[in-house]
């Protein structure tokens, strides 16, 4: 019963293709080919009527068994819709809660809390704006880190993206800010993996970005609200800017600079790098992977001397560590809002508790991992 099920949605799937098709290319002959109404409609009646007689077969079947995948395929249909509906949904959710960075040029270099050592990776879905999520951080915790990277992650219509084109690299407000963006693109076809060599490559693309911004508007004091952005590692000179190397334990001294290289000394006080030694031994495999690169800036002279300072700063942050922080969203419907969105919202939001996390697709490390909770009200 189960196989004349599945030969019998087959094959009506297929006729509704065929019909489709059919119905497609009558229009094709009139609107592309530019031949005679007549034509196109005679032609429809007689491949539509054939594929008509044999759809009607089909479906005088579905009383004995058929109805099932049918079923089946409405149940996957209402799925994909729920979930593409809460997806718009929370992205224009998202749109119209984002900071206006107006608001943020107004609280000045200090963002208005306390910048603490080290690099803060927020990831978003918004290419533009500040999101909601980073704002109801500081709400309740008025201290982030002194380099603050917003991460966005696209999928372009194109099946591959190279890698010396994957990053674009952006600044948002005027430099003393210390506040970038990131889109990391990837074609259909690239499988995303955020391996560990990410932080890496993420602060060498920020180098050559601030370079290359040096380079094209130097002298320019207050930068823009949410700037242009560019392709970052396709110059040649990638890589002249910080220098990296292995590093030989866990702790990096700054006694084992290499020639030529600015020495950065780490932020962090005795106590911090205690604590952050213990939690760490938890998982030592982790550990070992990720604190093998050293980063030098290189003792170059610099038309702007700011640009070396930047530099130092942002090789201190990787120093002192990355933190990666993602809304953890709830995702609710209106309390006056109809019973077929209240029930396709909370449908959605089934999904998503039971569907693999962002930090699990992305690979992040759990001891970096920070999530802020937030409720979505759509």
């Amino acid at each position: 019963m189960i196989a004349n099920a599945i030969i019998l949605i087959a094959g009506i799937a297929c006729l509704i293709v065929g019909f489709v098709t059919t119905w497609l290319t009558s229009l094709v002959i009139n609107l592309v080919w530019h031949r005679s109404l007549i034509v196109a409609v005679a032609f429809l009646l007689f491949f539509g009527s054939i594929e008509v007689l044999f759809l009607s077969s089909y479906c005088m079947k579905i009383p004995n068994g058929g109805w099932l995948p049918i079923v089946l395929s409405m149940v996957f249909m209402v799925v994909m819709y729920v979930w593409h509906y809460g997806s718009r949904k929370k992205y224009f959710f998202d749109m119209h809660s984002k900071v206006s960075m107006r608001g943020i040029l107004t609280l000045g270099p200090g963002l208005g809390i306390v910048r603490v050592p080290g690099m803060g990776l927020i990831y978003t879905e918004l290419a533009t704006g500040v999101p909601a999520s980073f704002t109801h951080f500081l709400t309740n915790l008025p201290a982030f880190y002194q380099v603050v990277v917003f991460v966005c992650i696209k999928t372009v219509p194109v099946p591959s993206v190279p890698q010396a084109e994957r990053y674009l690299i952006g600044r948002i407000g005027p430099k003393s800010y210390r506040l970038y963006r990131c889109i990391v693109r990837h074609g259909y076809k690239d499988v995303y993996s955020h391996e560990i060599n990410f932080e890496n490559e993420l602060v060498m693309s920020i180098a050559e970005f601030i370079q290359l911004e040096a380079e094209g508007c130097s002298g320019n004091l207050d930068g823009s609200a949410d700037g242009r952005m560019a392709v970052v590692r396709t110059s040649g000179k990638f890589g002249t800017r910080l220098r990296m190397s292995e590093s030989a334990g866990v702790e990096e001294s700054d006694s084992n600079n290499l020639p030529g290289a600015l020495t950065v000394s780490s932020s962090k006080s005795p106590t911090l790098k205690k604590l952050q030694a213990m939690y760490e031994q938890e998982s030592p495999e982790l550990n070992n992977t990720r604190r093998r690169i050293k980063f030098e800036v290189l003792n170059t002279i610099y038309r702007d001397p700011r640009v070396k300072e930047e530099l130092m700063e942002l090789v201190e942050a990787k120093r002192a560590g990355v933190a990666y922080v993602i809304g953890h969203s709830h995702v609710k419907a209106k309390w006056n809002s109809s019973f077929v969105k209240k029930f396709a919202v909370n449908l959605y939001s089934f999904l998503r508790k039971n569907c693999r996390s962002p930090a699990v697709g992305l690979n992040i490390p759990q001891t970096s991992l920070i999530k802020v909770g937030m409720n979505y009200h759509v």
